[in-house]
Formats: structure tokens, sequence, C-alpha cells
């Protein structure tokens, strides 16, 4: 089969809706780092705090210079107002040379003023004897001012005069001497906390990496399992807030392993059933191309299509084991009416049951008339399985051991059990020869064959399938006795509540 060539605009089409396509398919979210957000999540609250400690310290410098810087000038001008109280009617002549002596430091750049009001005495005259911000240390008022266009902070002190206005004594500083001292405490306070902020950071960095090696043990342990042999991860050295994913991980693992088992057994099993009727293919092929006689030729070759007619059966049967798996049907499934799937499946075998001169009947027990759904929810390809090889299983073993009066009977029943839970019922009897008490056990395990005479067909998967269709299902397979003699087959499926109007 050729198909239609495309055209040159076509192809352009083509690129373009390639392109629009890469275009539109959404951009790899890049992988998020563990370790990087930690780092990010305990670095940046530590930085900001060393940052705010700074801001406090910077404060609390600010704050303590000013106190101290104000009682300085308050001594400073009290110290002169003693001296002045000393020299008496002398102070105009003794105070200035002391004065001068005092402030003379180009280091503190102080500024003072003694005067009378009417009469200055010594320093600056300009310095003004009023400000704002006032507050008084002992004897000493201290207020903020401006000389020479720059702020200052000065404290000044009365001395009181027998005759005359009183000695005002007043010393001052810039209040940039303030900040250099603020910053110089700062400094001091804020090298030793810098330091702790780079030892923390790496404190913070050690302590995140030897949290994280337990991730990078557990890493190490998955990438060296194979599918051979799947080990359960060393719990001895995980950290308890890490153990449940761990513990979750081994879980995994020994899931994991069961199945892995299990497909290895189920392979290895299939291929031991399937080596016999293939071998017997081969066999009666051969005797068919060796044989000279006609009639022994047509034997061989119905052999050989019976040898084939159970390898295909065996196929399917392991094809339907395998669609039984949870993840295959999950997504499959539907609501249906049970009761209504049990009939038509016992319709569809009623030929092959008059063939083999077997009754097949159907019955409700709830609903005679069969008027009410019975809704399950399932698959119901699988379903209609079950209840295939639960009939199929019957007329295989009634056949040999009854020649006359064999019947089948499905009976269909609404069944709750202790909890009041609602159950489809679903009895599949019949009158045959029945399960011998110590092979019930085994009935439903895969390639079980406990027939005590020779049943020509079966593979021992028909029971083994039921069993797994009706756990993917939520239900329940089970054998009894029957009341008169033979096997009963029961299937119970959860019920779901009909839908409004139906009836």
């Amino acid at each position: 089969m050729r198909f239609p060539s495309r055209r040159a605009g076509d192809q352009r089409f083509a690129r373009e809706d390639w392109l629009d396509l890469a275009r539109s398919k959404p951009a790899e979210r890049p992988t998020r780092s563990l370790r990087r957000t930690l780092l990010r999540r305990l670095a940046a609250p530590l930085s900001l705090l060393a940052l705010m400690s700074g801001l406090m310290a910077y404060w609390l410098a600010w704050q303590y210079t000013q106190h101290v810087v104000d009682r300085s000038l308050a001594d400073l001008a009290t110290a002169i107002s003693k001296q002045i109280q000393l020299a008496g009617v002398d102070a105009p002549v003794t105070v200035p040379p002391l004065a001068q002596a005092m402030f003379s430091d180009p280091v503190e750049q102080l500024i003072y003023r003694i005067s009378t009001g009417d009469e200055e005495i010594a320093g600056e005259p300009d310095l003004p004897l009023t400000g704002s911000n006032v507050r008084r240390i002992h004897y000493a008022y201290v207020f903020e001012t401006h000389f020479e266009g720059v702020s200052v902070r000065a404290a000044q002190v009365r001395v009181p005069q027998p005759t005359g206005n009183p000695i005002v004594v007043e010393v001052a500083q810039r209040v940039g001497s303030r900040y250099r001292i603020a910053v110089e405490f700062l400094i001091a306070i804020m090298m030793p906390l810098l330091l702790l902020l780079l030892a923390g950071w790496v404190i913070v960095w050690r302590v995140v990496n030897q949290q994280l090696n337990p991730l990078t043990d557990l890493a190490d342990a998955l990438n060296q399992q194979t599918h051979i042999s799947l080990e359960p991860v060393d719990e001895t050295y995980v950290p308890s807030e890490i153990r449940p994913l761990t513990s979750a991980m081994n879980a995994l693992l020994v899931r994991l392993q069961t199945a892995l088992d299990a497909q290895r057994k189920f392979i290895a099993d299939a291929a031991h059933q399937l080596r016999t009727p293939l071998t017997a293919v081969k066999l009666h092929a051969e005797q068919a191309l060796s044989s000279r006689d006609p009639a022994k030729a047509v034997e061989a070759v119905k052999e050989l299509r019976a040898s084939a007619d159970r390898a295909v059966r065996l196929s399917n049967q392991l094809l339907s084991l395998a669609r039984a798996e949870p993840g295959e049907q999950a997504a499959r499934f539907s609501d249906f009416d049970l009761a209504a799937l049990a009939f038509e499946t016992g319709a569809e075998w009623v030929p092959r049951a008059l063939a083999a001169r077997v009754d097949l009947g159907f019955q409700r027990l709830d609903d005679p008339d069969n008027e009410h759904p019975m809704i399950v929810r399932g698959n119901v390809v699988l379903t209609r399985e079950v209840l295939a090889n639960l009939i199929d299983n019957a007329l295989k073993y009634i056949p040999p051991f009854r020649i006359e009066g064999a019947r089948i009977t499905l009976t269909v029943s609404d069944w709750h059990d202790s909890n009041g839970r609602r159950f489809g019922e679903v009895v599949v009897e019949d009158n045959g020869p029945g399960v011998p008490p110590d092979q019930q056990g085994d009935l439903f395990k895969r390639f079980f064959r406990g027939d005590g005479q020779n049943v020509e067909g079966g593979a021992g998967l028909g029971l083994a399938i039921v069993h797994d269709i009706m756990v993917l299902h939520g239900g329940t397979v089970h054998y009894e006795d029957a009341p008169e003699g033979g096997a009963r087959f029961i299937v119970r499926m959860p019920l779901k509540e009909a839908p409004a109007g139906a009836e």
C-alpha cells in the first residue's frame, strides 16, 4: 500500500506545525535542590538577624554615646563652675587660663563660653545660651543648638554671684563627634558579630550537608539494586524524619520483589505447560508427514488439531491472566447489570450444554421476574470470562461422571454480609463429582489440576483466572459442596445503588 505524496507546500506547513508544537510544548521545570533550598532558607534569616542585631547595636551605641557625652559636657561645665566659686571675685582673672587649658584638645573639639550676660569673660561669645531638647543632669542643663552653622550639644551651669548677674558657664561639642564615637562603638560591636555570622554560615553549611548525607546513601543503596535481587534499604542510621520514606520504599521493594517472583514463576510454569501441547503438535505433525497409511495420517492430523486447540486455549487463558492485572483493566471499569450478564452468558453456553446432554438453567431468587437490575462496577469482558470459565469447568467434569440427568444451574441473588454491605451473588452449581476435601484448598492456584478422571483440554488456569479477576473487582469467589452432591462456585461482587428511575 502506498501513501499519497505531499506537495512542497504541504511539507512547509508540516514543518511549521512541528515548530508550533515545539513552541507550545511546556518547558521542563528546573530541578529544585533541597540543599540549596535549605541553605537559602537558613542563611537568609541568619543574615537578616545579623543585620537587625547590627542596627540594634548601632542604636544602643548612639544612645550610650549621647548619654556619656552629655554627662561629660555637664561634668566639664560643673568643674569650671566649681573653680569660679573657689576663685570668688578673682574668677574673671584666674578662670580663663584654666578653661583655655581644659578645652584646648583638638581631638575633642570642645567649645566653651563664660560670661555674665553683660560681660564676656572667656570663650566663644557667639555660642548661643539657649536651645532645644533640654534635659537636666545634676546642676547642668544640656540642650541642642547651632554654632557657626553646625549642630552642637551644649551643657550650661549658672554660678550665682553676691552682686550682679550670675556667671554662665557653657561647654559644647559638635554632634559629628558623637557620630564618630558611635561608629567606633558600632565597629567594636559588629566585628565579633560578623565573625559569629561567618561561623554560623559555616555551621549551617556543614549541618545541612551532614543531614542530607543519608539521602545520598539511600540513593546509592537504591542504585545498587538490580531486577534479580531487590534488597530492603538499611534503616539503621536513617533519621526518624526520613524513616517513613525508607519504610515506604522498602514496602515498595517487597511488593516489587513479590511481583517479580510471581512473574518469573508464572513464566516458568507457562513455558512448562506450553511445552506439552507444542511437543504434541510437533509429534503429530511428524507422524502425519511420515505416515504412508491415509487413515493413520488423518488420525494424526486430528490429533494435531486437538493439540493445537489445547495450545490455543492455554494461550488464551494466559492472556486472560495478563488482562486480569489491576493496572491493565482498572481504567476500563463501567457500570453494568450482573444479573443480565449472567443470563446472557448462560444463554450463549446452552448449545454446548445441549450437545453434552447437560441441562443448563437460570434462576434469580431475589427477583424471579428479573425486572430490577443488579448494578455492579467492573469490566464486562472479564466478568463474562469468570462466568464462562465456571460453566466450562462444570461441562468438562459432569459428562464423564453422570451420563444421564446432568445439570448446571446459574443462580443470581442479592447477598448481605455482616456489615450490611450488599453484593451481587452468582452461583454456578452442578451435580458432578465435586472436589475432594483435600484438594479444595488448591482449587484457585495456577496450573493446579485435581481431576480424578482424564479430562482433556484443561490446563489448570480457569479457576485461577476467576480468582484473579474477582480480586481485581474487589469481589470474592469460593467453593462449596452442593447439597445433593456436586460443586458450587459462588461469585460475589459489590453492588451499586440502582440508577434513579430504574425498575
